[in-house]
């Protein structure tokens, strides 16, 4: 008997199939069935996506801090990310870092703009955290 492939049939028509010869579902409600991928081809993807081995521009702002705000700021704030319109998300722990580094933030963003990669940076947004 040749190997015939198994008919793949959407998730409503295998409920009302197993409904028909009162099979239960051993799939969760919520569960989507997707196409199995390659295990390469997904670390591949994850790879790209998260810039993995890779230096990204807020890993130098990260290694400069200290260089860019003085020891003092940064041992109470530090550069998360940059969004798509070139703004640098800053988490302060203490207002009065946070308010400091307000004050200088043209400066910082400037220090910020000399690195390798970051010139993109055009904004400073500081929240608490």
């Amino acid at each position: 008997m040749p190997d015939r492939e198994i008919p793949k049939f959407s998730k409503l028509a295998e409920e009302l199939i197993g409904s028909l010869r009162r099979i239960p579902s051993e799939d969760p409600k919520s569960m989507r069935r997707r196409p199995t991928q390659m295990l390469s081809e997904l670390v591949g993807e994850l790879v790209v996506k998260h810039s993995i081995g890779i230096e990204s521009p807020e890993q130098i702002i990260r290694d400069h801090w200290p260089e860019i705000v003085g020891h003092a700021n940064a041992a109470y704030s530090h550069a998360a990310q940059i969004d798509t319109r070139g703004r640098l998300t800053v988490l302060a722990g203490h207002s009065v870092v946070r308010n400091e580094l307000f004050l200088h933030r043209s400066k910082i963003i400037e220090r910020v703009q000399q690195l390798p990669g970051c010139k993109g940076v055009k904004e400073l947004f500081l929240r608490s955290g």
